[in-house]
């Protein structure tokens, strides 16, 4: 038997379950292009709208709509215009109070007929609150109250019955999608704006953590003078566990590096340890960075040069800190 056809438990025969998967992929295709074809001038009113709101975009919904409605908000939130969800039940029942004269309402509802969302819209209404919506009929009474009406109707539902909302939820999420960005770009909203709302996320991370906030400093940076011998280097290697240790002058300014990889071809030279100056062996000109510099960029340097550690400098080229591979993996920057 194929895997796409499976029996199904009680018999009845095999189904052919990839052919009904994309089957509905189709059908939401279709719809989703029909809705693409009517973003116009209505669509830019309500962006303008959505745009010029000094308060919060309040998004409500009953039932399927509701849901999408909910991620509409956590969506216009996460990309820089203030939202919140309200569900119609309850805000008949005093959540209306979080709703301010400063706000407009993005009101779903496919049929456009919904009990609970159309008795809110009295009291938006002496409120003064704009409204738009977004219903599959614009001929409902919602879309008539509205001051800007989003068509999202959609040329059939992908539930074959045309009972279980399918493509036309699917088709209200994608102009969720198409408001928000809209009003990202419109904004100048930035992928810094972006992290500073998800600062838990991975994103926030790579984009909020510095190296100030990662690297080793003070004694806890390994350092020797010039004149020190590779032994005493590889002892201030030992105890600061970096894997590496910086060369500095009497100012602090530094002059090179050395590492576990230059103590291997060290002994490939056949050097005396013990008596070989540092300065004959390190590294000179090291890749180095700054502490305000994003920690993701130090990662995104020791995997192009294929290094496992980096010394961070000041501007006048002293010795601020030092870092390795695992400082970020331990922040998760990597």
């Amino acid at each position: 038997m194929s895997a796409s056809n499976t029996q199904p438990p009680g018999g009845g025969g095999a189904h052919d379950f990839a052919a009904s998967g994309r089957r509905v992929f189709e059908i939401e295709a279709r719809g989703l292009a029909a809705v693409a074809a009517r973003i116009d001038g209505e669509f830019s009113r309500a962006c303008a709208l959505l745009l010029a709101c000094r308060g919060r975009v309040v998004c409500t919904g009953m039932g399927k709509s509701g849901h999408v409605a909910r991620k509409i908000a956590a969506t216009l939130a996460s990309t820089g215009t203030p939202a919140f969800f309200v569900h119609p039940g309850e805000a008949g029942h005093g959540d209306l109070g979080m709703v301010t004269d400063a706000d407009v309402v993005l009101a779903l509802s496919y049929s456009g007929e919904s009990d609970e969302v159309l008795q809110l819209l009295p009291v938006l209404k002496r409120q003064d609150n704009a409204l738009v919506s977004m219903t599959g009929r614009p001929g409902s009474t919602l879309a008539r109250a509205a001051a800007v009406h989003l068509d999202v109707s959609v040329p059939e539902e992908a539930c074959p019955l045309h009972l279980a909302p399918t493509s036309s939820t699917t088709a209200s999420l994608a102009m969720g999608d198409a408001l928000a960005v809209a009003l990202l770009e419109a904004r100048g909203f930035t992928a810094d704006d972006f992290a500073r709302s998800h600062p838990a996320g991975a994103l926030g991370r790579r984009l909020l953590l510095h190296i100030a906030d990662v690297m080793h400093t003070g004694d806890a940076v390994p350092r020797v003078r010039a004149g020190a011998t590779v032994s005493e280097a590889l002892a201030e290697i030992s105890r600061k566990m970096l894997g590496m240790t910086s060369v500095v002058d009497d100012e602090g300014r530094l002059l090179g590096l050395y590492t576990d990889g230059d103590l291997r071809r060290s002994l490939d030279a056949g050097i005396d340890v013990r008596t070989t100056p540092i300065s004959e062996v390190m590294t000179r000109s090291p890749r180095t960075i700054g502490a305000g510099a994003l920690a993701v960029e130090a990662a995104q340097l020791m995997e192009a040069h294929k290094i496992g550690g980096l010394v961070v400098v000041d501007d006048d080229g002293r010795v601020a800190g030092a870092l390795n591979i695992h400082d970020l993996l331990r922040a998760r920057v990597v």
